[in-house]
Protein backbone atom coordinates (compact mmCIF):
# COMPACT_ATOMS: atom_id res chain seq x y z
CA UNK A 1 0.00 0.00 0.00
CA UNK A 2 1.03 3.53 -0.92
CA UNK A 3 4.25 2.10 -2.48
CA UNK A 4 4.96 5.26 -4.87
CA UNK A 5 5.11 7.94 -2.06
CA UNK A 6 6.43 5.22 0.48
CA UNK A 7 9.33 4.88 -1.97
CA UNK A 8 10.17 8.58 -2.39
CA UNK A 9 9.77 9.30 1.38
CA UNK A 10 11.87 6.56 2.08
CA UNK A 11 14.72 7.64 0.20
CA UNK A 12 14.24 11.24 1.56
CA UNK A 13 14.61 9.98 4.57
CA UNK A 14 17.80 7.76 4.26
CA UNK A 15 19.47 10.68 3.02
CA UNK A 16 18.22 13.00 5.79
CA UNK A 17 19.00 10.65 8.64
CA UNK A 18 22.84 10.96 7.75
CA UNK A 19 23.40 14.06 7.87
CA UNK A 20 25.70 15.59 10.70
CA UNK A 21 24.33 19.24 9.67
CA UNK A 22 21.35 20.92 7.52
CA UNK A 23 21.50 24.14 6.17
CA UNK A 24 18.55 26.17 4.78
CA UNK A 25 19.13 25.36 1.13
CA UNK A 26 19.53 21.57 2.56
CA UNK A 27 15.48 22.23 3.83
CA UNK A 28 14.31 23.60 1.06
CA UNK A 29 15.65 21.04 -1.51
CA UNK A 30 13.87 18.45 0.59
CA UNK A 31 10.86 19.94 0.85
CA UNK A 32 10.46 20.56 -2.61
CA UNK A 33 11.04 16.93 -2.99
CA UNK A 34 8.28 16.40 -0.33
CA UNK A 35 6.12 19.22 -2.26
CA UNK A 36 6.35 16.79 -5.89
CA UNK A 37 5.49 13.24 -3.98
CA UNK A 38 2.03 15.16 -2.55
CA UNK A 39 1.71 15.95 -5.65
CA UNK A 40 1.72 12.90 -7.72
CA UNK A 41 0.69 11.29 -5.10
CA UNK A 42 -3.27 12.91 -5.60
CA UNK A 43 -2.74 14.92 -2.21
CA UNK A 44 -5.28 17.95 -2.54
CA UNK A 45 -3.10 21.16 -3.59
CA UNK A 46 -4.45 23.62 -0.42
CA UNK A 47 -3.22 20.33 1.63
CA UNK A 48 0.04 20.57 0.25
CA UNK A 49 0.91 24.03 0.65
CA UNK A 50 0.02 23.82 4.39
CA UNK A 51 1.88 21.12 4.40
CA UNK A 52 5.19 22.96 2.93
CA UNK A 53 4.60 26.24 4.35
CA UNK A 54 4.46 24.54 7.82
CA UNK A 55 7.11 22.02 7.41
CA UNK A 56 9.78 24.79 6.20
CA UNK A 57 8.75 27.44 8.89
CA UNK A 58 9.25 24.66 11.82
CA UNK A 59 12.47 23.03 10.05
CA UNK A 60 14.53 26.49 9.82
CA UNK A 61 14.15 27.75 13.19
CA UNK A 62 16.92 26.99 15.63
CA UNK A 63 15.15 23.52 17.09
CA UNK A 64 16.85 22.05 14.01
CA UNK A 65 19.62 23.94 12.55
CA UNK A 66 21.41 24.13 15.78
CA UNK A 67 20.07 20.10 16.98
CA UNK A 68 22.55 17.98 18.16
CA UNK A 69 21.38 15.68 15.19
CA UNK A 70 19.78 18.12 13.09
CA UNK A 71 18.97 15.30 10.30
CA UNK A 72 17.03 13.17 12.70
CA UNK A 73 15.02 16.26 14.41
CA UNK A 74 13.98 17.33 10.50
CA UNK A 75 12.58 13.53 10.33
CA UNK A 76 11.00 13.73 13.35
CA UNK A 77 9.11 17.33 12.18
CA UNK A 78 7.87 15.51 8.62
CA UNK A 79 6.45 12.41 10.72
CA UNK A 80 4.77 14.77 12.93
CA UNK A 81 3.38 17.08 10.12
CA UNK A 82 2.71 13.74 8.36
CA UNK A 83 0.49 12.33 11.32
CA UNK A 84 -1.38 16.07 11.55
CA UNK A 85 -2.20 15.68 8.28
CA UNK A 86 -3.78 11.58 8.44
CA UNK A 87 -5.72 13.09 11.45
CA UNK A 88 -3.51 13.20 14.63
CA UNK A 89 -4.96 10.37 17.01
CA UNK A 90 -7.19 7.04 15.91
CA UNK A 91 -10.89 7.58 16.69
CA UNK A 92 -12.72 4.95 17.30
CA UNK A 93 -16.95 4.42 17.14
CA UNK A 94 -19.13 6.39 19.64
CA UNK A 95 -21.46 3.28 20.59
CA UNK A 96 -23.99 3.31 22.96
CA UNK A 97 -23.65 1.07 26.49
CA UNK A 98 -24.65 -3.09 25.12
CA UNK A 99 -28.14 -2.49 26.93
CA UNK A 100 -29.80 -0.43 24.16
CA UNK A 101 -29.32 -0.22 20.16
CA UNK A 102 -26.27 1.94 18.90
CA UNK A 103 -27.19 2.39 14.91
CA UNK A 104 -24.38 2.78 12.25
CA UNK A 105 -25.02 4.05 9.19
CA UNK A 106 -23.29 3.29 6.02
CA UNK A 107 -23.21 5.35 2.62
CA UNK A 108 -21.29 6.03 -0.57
CA UNK A 109 -21.65 4.96 -3.96
CA UNK A 110 -21.78 2.30 -5.70
CA UNK A 111 -19.05 0.16 -6.13
CA UNK A 112 -16.86 1.49 -3.44
CA UNK A 113 -17.35 -1.77 -1.33
CA UNK A 114 -20.17 -0.77 1.21
CA UNK A 115 -21.48 -4.45 1.43
CA UNK A 116 -18.31 -5.85 2.33
CA UNK A 117 -17.39 -2.80 4.34
CA UNK A 118 -20.45 -3.92 6.56
CA UNK A 119 -19.59 -7.47 7.11
CA UNK A 120 -15.86 -7.04 7.91
CA UNK A 121 -17.42 -4.04 10.50
CA UNK A 122 -20.13 -6.59 11.75
CA UNK A 123 -17.11 -9.64 12.46
CA UNK A 124 -14.73 -6.73 14.28
CA UNK A 125 -17.54 -5.40 16.69
CA UNK A 126 -19.07 -9.13 17.24
CA UNK A 127 -15.27 -10.24 18.13
CA UNK A 128 -14.86 -7.03 20.54
CA UNK A 129 -17.89 -8.48 22.17
CA UNK A 130 -21.02 -6.64 20.57
CA UNK A 131 -23.72 -8.20 19.37
CA UNK A 132 -24.08 -7.20 15.59
CA UNK A 133 -27.07 -7.01 13.50
CA UNK A 134 -26.69 -6.23 9.41
CA UNK A 135 -29.63 -4.63 7.59
CA UNK A 136 -30.13 -4.95 3.89
CA UNK A 137 -31.12 -1.58 2.86
CA UNK A 138 -29.24 -1.74 -0.50
CA UNK A 139 -32.85 -2.21 -2.55
CA UNK A 140 -31.35 -0.65 -5.98
CA UNK A 141 -28.39 -3.28 -6.88
CA UNK A 142 -29.15 -6.54 -7.98
CA UNK A 143 -28.24 -9.40 -5.32
CA UNK A 144 -27.35 -6.94 -2.80
CA UNK A 145 -29.83 -8.29 -0.16
CA UNK A 146 -28.69 -11.87 -1.20
CA UNK A 147 -24.76 -10.90 -1.26
CA UNK A 148 -25.20 -9.22 2.51
CA UNK A 149 -26.97 -12.83 3.31
CA UNK A 150 -24.53 -14.72 2.45
CA UNK A 151 -21.73 -12.67 4.06
CA UNK A 152 -23.79 -12.34 7.45
CA UNK A 153 -23.89 -16.23 7.57
CA UNK A 154 -20.50 -16.10 6.75
CA UNK A 155 -19.28 -14.62 10.06
CA UNK A 156 -22.81 -15.67 12.30
CA UNK A 157 -23.85 -12.64 12.01
CA UNK A 158 -28.18 -12.24 11.23
CA UNK A 159 -29.23 -9.83 8.59
CA UNK A 160 -31.96 -8.48 8.95
CA UNK A 161 -34.13 -7.86 5.19
CA UNK A 162 -37.87 -7.44 4.12
CA UNK A 163 -39.69 -8.65 0.91
CA UNK A 164 -40.20 -4.45 0.48
CA UNK A 165 -39.07 -1.74 -1.59
CA UNK A 166 -39.49 0.68 0.79
CA UNK A 167 -36.10 1.09 2.54
CA UNK A 168 -36.68 3.41 5.13
CA UNK A 169 -39.64 1.20 6.35
CA UNK A 170 -36.82 -1.87 6.20
CA UNK A 171 -34.17 0.48 8.24
CA UNK A 172 -37.32 1.56 10.85
CA UNK A 173 -38.12 -1.67 10.97
CA UNK A 174 -34.95 -3.29 12.11
CA UNK A 175 -34.54 -1.36 15.24
CA UNK A 176 -37.23 -3.93 17.20
CA UNK A 177 -36.02 -6.66 15.58
CA UNK A 178 -32.67 -5.94 17.26
CA UNK A 179 -34.68 -4.67 20.60
CA UNK A 180 -36.57 -8.09 20.51
CA UNK A 181 -33.19 -9.87 19.48
CA UNK A 182 -31.14 -8.51 22.39
CA UNK A 183 -28.80 -7.10 19.41
CA UNK A 184 -26.84 -3.89 20.47
CA UNK A 185 -25.23 -2.68 17.53
CA UNK A 186 -26.81 -1.85 13.92
CA UNK A 187 -24.95 -1.88 10.75
CA UNK A 188 -27.14 -0.11 7.94
CA UNK A 189 -26.12 -1.07 4.45
CA UNK A 190 -27.99 1.75 2.16
CA UNK A 191 -27.81 1.77 -1.67
CA UNK A 192 -25.69 3.50 -3.72
CA UNK A 193 -25.57 4.81 -7.41
CA UNK A 194 -22.73 5.50 -9.94
CA UNK A 195 -23.04 9.19 -8.64
CA UNK A 196 -24.65 11.44 -5.89
CA UNK A 197 -28.03 12.06 -7.12
CA UNK A 198 -31.04 13.57 -5.55
CA UNK A 199 -33.30 10.42 -5.27
CA UNK A 200 -30.63 8.50 -3.17
CA UNK A 201 -30.18 11.84 -1.45
CA UNK A 202 -33.65 11.80 -0.29
CA UNK A 203 -33.88 8.31 1.08
CA UNK A 204 -30.61 8.32 2.95
CA UNK A 205 -31.71 11.54 4.62
CA UNK A 206 -35.26 10.02 5.19
CA UNK A 207 -33.06 6.24 6.55
CA UNK A 208 -30.73 9.31 9.54
CA UNK A 209 -33.97 10.90 10.44
CA UNK A 210 -35.83 7.63 11.34
CA UNK A 211 -33.00 5.76 12.81
CA UNK A 212 -30.93 9.09 14.44
CA UNK A 213 -27.28 7.02 14.21
CA UNK A 214 -24.60 7.10 16.33
CA UNK A 215 -22.22 6.82 13.65
CA UNK A 216 -22.63 8.06 10.09
CA UNK A 217 -20.21 6.38 7.83
CA UNK A 218 -18.85 7.10 4.80
CA UNK A 219 -17.27 3.74 2.87
CA UNK A 220 -14.89 5.84 0.18
CA UNK A 221 -12.92 3.20 -2.70
CA UNK A 222 -9.00 4.76 -1.85
CA UNK A 223 -7.54 4.30 -5.27
CA UNK A 224 -9.89 7.14 -6.44
CA UNK A 225 -8.00 9.83 -4.56
CA UNK A 226 -9.36 13.23 -4.52
CA UNK A 227 -12.32 12.41 -5.89
CA UNK A 228 -13.16 10.35 -2.84
CA UNK A 229 -12.32 13.81 -0.86
CA UNK A 230 -15.14 15.56 -2.94
CA UNK A 231 -17.67 12.92 -2.38
CA UNK A 232 -17.01 13.14 1.23
CA UNK A 233 -17.88 16.69 1.00
CA UNK A 234 -20.90 15.88 -0.79
CA UNK A 235 -22.35 13.62 1.43
CA UNK A 236 -21.47 15.93 4.82
CA UNK A 237 -22.92 18.68 3.45
CA UNK A 238 -26.37 16.60 3.14
CA UNK A 239 -26.24 13.90 5.80
CA UNK A 240 -23.44 15.15 8.21
CA UNK A 241 -20.64 12.60 8.08
CA UNK A 242 -19.08 11.93 11.88
CA UNK A 243 -16.49 9.58 9.73
CA UNK A 244 -15.02 7.33 6.76
CA UNK A 245 -14.06 3.70 6.01
CA UNK A 246 -11.49 3.68 3.21
CA UNK A 247 -11.78 0.40 0.99
CA UNK A 248 -9.25 -1.51 -1.54
CA UNK A 249 -6.07 0.43 0.75
CA UNK A 250 -3.91 -2.38 0.10
CA UNK A 251 -4.36 -0.96 -3.76
CA UNK A 252 -4.29 2.24 -3.02
CA UNK A 253 -0.06 2.83 -4.59
CA UNK A 254 -0.55 6.98 -4.16
CA UNK A 255 -2.55 7.74 -0.92
CA UNK A 256 -4.02 10.92 -1.80
CA UNK A 257 -7.44 9.92 -0.44
CA UNK A 258 -6.10 9.05 2.92
CA UNK A 259 -3.43 12.41 3.34
CA UNK A 260 -6.39 15.19 2.24
CA UNK A 261 -9.31 13.66 3.77
CA UNK A 262 -9.22 15.02 7.11
CA UNK A 263 -7.52 18.22 6.50
CA UNK A 264 -10.21 18.71 3.92
CA UNK A 265 -13.19 17.65 5.37
CA UNK A 266 -12.32 17.59 9.41
CA UNK A 267 -13.79 13.88 9.28
CA UNK A 268 -11.60 10.98 10.63
CA UNK A 269 -10.38 7.74 9.04
CA UNK A 270 -12.18 5.21 11.20
CA UNK A 271 -11.03 2.20 9.42
CA UNK A 272 -9.45 1.01 6.27
CA UNK A 273 -10.20 -2.24 4.33
CA UNK A 274 -6.77 -3.90 3.02
CA UNK A 275 -8.05 -7.05 1.59
CA UNK A 276 -10.45 -9.39 0.45
CA UNK A 277 -10.79 -11.63 3.61
CA UNK A 278 -12.96 -10.67 6.34
CA UNK A 279 -10.10 -9.59 9.23
CA UNK A 280 -8.77 -7.47 6.09
CA UNK A 281 -9.96 -4.70 8.43
CA UNK A 282 -8.12 -2.59 10.22
CA UNK A 283 -8.35 0.53 12.66
CA UNK A 284 -6.82 3.69 11.25
CA UNK A 285 -4.03 4.99 13.25
CA UNK A 286 -2.19 7.82 11.83
CA UNK A 287 1.02 7.85 13.57
CA UNK A 288 1.39 4.49 12.46
CA UNK A 289 0.35 5.13 8.44
CA UNK A 290 3.05 7.90 8.48
CA UNK A 291 6.04 5.89 10.20
CA UNK A 292 4.74 3.52 7.18
CA UNK A 293 5.23 6.35 4.48
CA UNK A 294 8.29 6.97 5.48
CA UNK A 295 9.47 3.36 5.04
CA UNK A 296 9.80 2.91 9.39
CA UNK A 297 7.44 0.20 9.19
CA UNK A 298 5.08 -0.59 11.53
CA UNK A 299 5.99 -2.78 14.22
CA UNK A 300 2.98 -2.29 16.69
CA UNK A 301 0.59 -3.46 14.48
CA UNK A 302 2.55 -6.54 13.36
CA UNK A 303 2.79 -7.88 17.08
CA UNK A 304 -0.83 -7.22 17.46
CA UNK A 305 -1.15 -9.40 13.88
CA UNK A 306 0.71 -11.63 15.71
CA UNK A 307 -0.64 -11.71 18.80
CA UNK A 308 -4.37 -11.88 17.17
CA UNK A 309 -3.24 -15.45 15.56
CA UNK A 310 -0.62 -16.71 16.96
CA UNK A 311 -1.79 -19.64 19.84
CA UNK A 312 0.69 -18.75 22.67
CA UNK A 313 0.49 -22.27 23.99
CA UNK A 314 1.18 -23.68 20.60
CA UNK A 315 4.25 -21.30 21.00
CA UNK A 316 6.07 -21.85 23.42
CA UNK A 317 5.83 -25.70 22.45
CA UNK A 318 7.45 -24.61 19.52
CA UNK A 319 10.38 -22.20 21.55
CA UNK A 320 11.31 -25.77 23.43
CA UNK A 321 11.44 -27.65 19.98
CA UNK A 322 13.74 -25.30 19.02
CA UNK A 323 16.31 -25.10 22.20
CA UNK A 324 16.07 -29.08 22.21
CA UNK A 325 17.17 -28.69 17.85
CA UNK A 326 14.13 -30.86 17.13
CA UNK A 327 12.39 -28.24 14.56
CA UNK A 328 11.17 -30.04 11.57
CA UNK A 329 9.75 -28.99 8.13
CA UNK A 330 6.12 -30.13 9.50
CA UNK A 331 7.10 -27.23 12.18
CA UNK A 332 7.77 -24.89 9.35
CA UNK A 333 4.93 -25.77 7.38
CA UNK A 334 2.94 -24.78 10.43
CA UNK A 335 5.02 -21.52 10.81
CA UNK A 336 3.85 -21.07 7.48
CA UNK A 337 0.22 -21.33 7.79
CA UNK A 338 0.42 -19.11 11.10
CA UNK A 339 1.71 -16.44 9.02
CA UNK A 340 -0.38 -16.93 6.18
CA UNK A 341 -3.10 -16.40 8.92
CA UNK A 342 -1.27 -12.61 9.93
CA UNK A 343 -2.05 -11.66 5.82
CA UNK A 344 -0.44 -11.65 3.21
CA UNK A 345 3.36 -11.70 3.01
CA UNK A 346 3.70 -7.99 1.00
CA UNK A 347 1.23 -6.98 3.88
CA UNK A 348 3.65 -7.73 6.46
CA UNK A 349 6.95 -6.93 5.25
CA UNK A 350 5.37 -3.39 4.84
CA UNK A 351 5.32 -3.60 8.24
CA UNK A 352 8.82 -4.04 9.16
CA UNK A 353 11.18 -1.07 9.16
CA UNK A 354 13.31 -0.78 6.22
CA UNK A 355 11.33 -2.51 3.95
CA UNK A 356 8.09 -0.88 3.80
CA UNK A 357 6.82 -0.12 0.10
CA UNK A 358 10.69 -1.26 -0.89
CA UNK A 359 9.28 -4.76 -1.87
CA UNK A 360 7.14 -5.63 -5.06
CA UNK A 361 5.02 -8.44 -4.80
CA UNK A 362 6.93 -10.12 -8.11
CA UNK A 363 9.63 -9.90 -5.96
CA UNK A 364 8.18 -11.93 -3.61
CA UNK A 365 6.89 -14.39 -5.99
CA UNK A 366 10.13 -14.87 -7.24
CA UNK A 367 11.81 -15.39 -3.92
CA UNK A 368 9.67 -19.61 -4.36
CA UNK A 369 7.28 -18.12 -1.18
CA UNK A 370 3.96 -19.71 -2.65
CA UNK A 371 5.97 -22.86 -3.51
CA UNK A 372 7.43 -23.65 -0.14
CA UNK A 373 3.96 -24.94 1.08
CA UNK A 374 3.55 -26.99 -1.79
CA UNK A 375 6.75 -28.61 -1.56
CA UNK A 376 6.22 -29.56 1.92
CA UNK A 377 3.02 -30.80 1.62
CA UNK A 378 4.07 -33.07 -0.79
CA UNK A 379 6.23 -34.89 1.45
CA UNK A 380 5.15 -37.75 3.28
CA UNK A 381 5.10 -37.03 7.50
CA UNK A 382 7.81 -39.08 7.67
CA UNK A 383 10.00 -36.89 5.81
CA UNK A 384 8.74 -34.03 7.10
CA UNK A 385 9.63 -35.18 10.63
CA UNK A 386 13.35 -36.26 9.63
CA UNK A 387 14.37 -34.34 6.46
CA UNK A 388 17.90 -36.31 6.28
CA UNK A 389 16.12 -39.68 4.82
CA UNK A 390 14.78 -37.37 2.02
CA UNK A 391 17.73 -38.56 -1.39
CA UNK A 392 17.44 -37.56 -5.06
CA UNK A 393 14.76 -40.01 -5.85
CA UNK A 394 12.13 -38.94 -3.20
CA UNK A 395 13.30 -35.22 -3.83
CA UNK A 396 12.56 -36.00 -7.53
CA UNK A 397 9.04 -37.29 -6.28
CA UNK A 398 8.32 -34.25 -3.74
CA UNK A 399 9.09 -32.03 -7.08
CA UNK A 400 6.87 -33.32 -9.17
CA UNK A 401 3.86 -33.85 -6.42
CA UNK A 402 4.31 -30.08 -6.19
CA UNK A 403 4.48 -28.72 -9.21
CA UNK A 404 8.08 -27.51 -9.08
CA UNK A 405 11.99 -28.35 -9.73
CA UNK A 406 14.23 -30.69 -7.45
CA UNK A 407 16.69 -27.46 -7.77
CA UNK A 408 13.03 -25.74 -5.85
CA UNK A 409 13.50 -28.34 -3.51
CA UNK A 410 17.04 -28.31 -2.73
CA UNK A 411 17.00 -25.02 -2.29
CA UNK A 412 14.09 -25.35 0.63
CA UNK A 413 16.13 -27.98 2.32
CA UNK A 414 19.17 -25.66 2.48
CA UNK A 415 16.90 -22.85 3.67
CA UNK A 416 15.09 -24.87 6.32
CA UNK A 417 19.04 -26.41 7.51
CA UNK A 418 19.90 -22.63 7.84
CA UNK A 419 16.53 -21.48 9.95
CA UNK A 420 17.33 -24.64 12.13
CA UNK A 421 20.78 -23.39 12.64
CA UNK A 422 19.45 -19.69 13.46
CA UNK A 423 16.43 -20.17 15.34
CA UNK A 424 18.11 -22.67 18.10
CA UNK A 425 21.28 -19.88 18.16
CA UNK A 426 18.02 -17.37 18.40
CA UNK A 427 16.16 -19.28 21.04
CA UNK A 428 19.05 -20.08 23.65
CA UNK A 429 20.68 -16.53 23.26
CA UNK A 430 18.91 -13.47 24.88
CA UNK A 431 21.06 -11.13 23.53
CA UNK A 432 20.94 -11.85 19.90
CA UNK A 433 17.07 -11.89 20.53
CA UNK A 434 17.05 -7.92 22.04
CA UNK A 435 19.75 -7.04 19.22
CA UNK A 436 17.44 -8.69 16.47
CA UNK A 437 14.00 -6.39 17.88
CA UNK A 438 16.56 -3.30 18.61
CA UNK A 439 17.56 -3.32 14.53
CA UNK A 440 13.76 -4.01 13.91
CA UNK A 441 12.74 -1.23 16.04
CA UNK A 442 15.24 1.37 14.63
CA UNK A 443 12.42 3.60 12.92
CA UNK A 444 14.14 6.91 12.94
CA UNK A 445 12.34 8.38 16.12
CA UNK A 446 15.11 8.19 18.41
CA UNK A 447 15.37 4.69 18.10
CA UNK A 448 12.50 3.96 20.27
CA UNK A 449 10.50 0.47 20.02
CA UNK A 450 7.30 -0.27 20.73
CA UNK A 451 6.02 -1.63 24.08
CA UNK A 452 6.07 -5.38 23.16
CA UNK A 453 3.71 -7.44 25.91
CA UNK A 454 5.61 -9.22 28.43
CA UNK A 455 5.83 -12.58 27.24
CA UNK A 456 4.80 -12.01 23.56
CA UNK A 457 5.93 -15.13 20.92
CA UNK A 458 6.27 -14.32 17.25
CA UNK A 459 5.70 -16.87 15.27
CA UNK A 460 8.57 -19.18 15.19
CA UNK A 461 8.45 -19.47 18.50
CA UNK A 462 10.74 -16.76 19.78
CA UNK A 463 9.72 -14.82 23.13
CA UNK A 464 10.39 -11.61 24.05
Amino acid sequence: MLEKITGTFSGIIRTLSGKSSITEKNIEETVEQIKMALLEADVNLRVVRRFVNSTIEEAKGEKVLRAVDPGQQFVKIIYDKLVAMLGDKKTDLALKGPDTQSVILLLGLQGAGKTTAAHKLAARLKKDGRRPLLVACDLIRPAAVEQLCVLGEKIGVPVYKEDSKDAVKVAEHSVDFAKKNGLDTIIVDTAGRLQIDEEMMAELVSIKKKLNPVETVLVADSMTGQNAVDIAKSFDEQLGLTGVILTKFDSDARGGAALSLKSITQKPILFIGTGEKTEDFESFHPDRIASRILGMGDVVSLVEKAQETVDQEAALKMQKKMQRNEFTLQDMLEQLEQVEKMGSIKSLLDMMPGLSGQISEDQINKAGMKHQKAIIQSMTYKERMNHLIIGPTRRKRIAKGSGTSVQEVNKLIKQFEKTKLTMKKLARNRGAQAKLMQQMGAMGMGGSMPNLPKGFNMPGGFKF
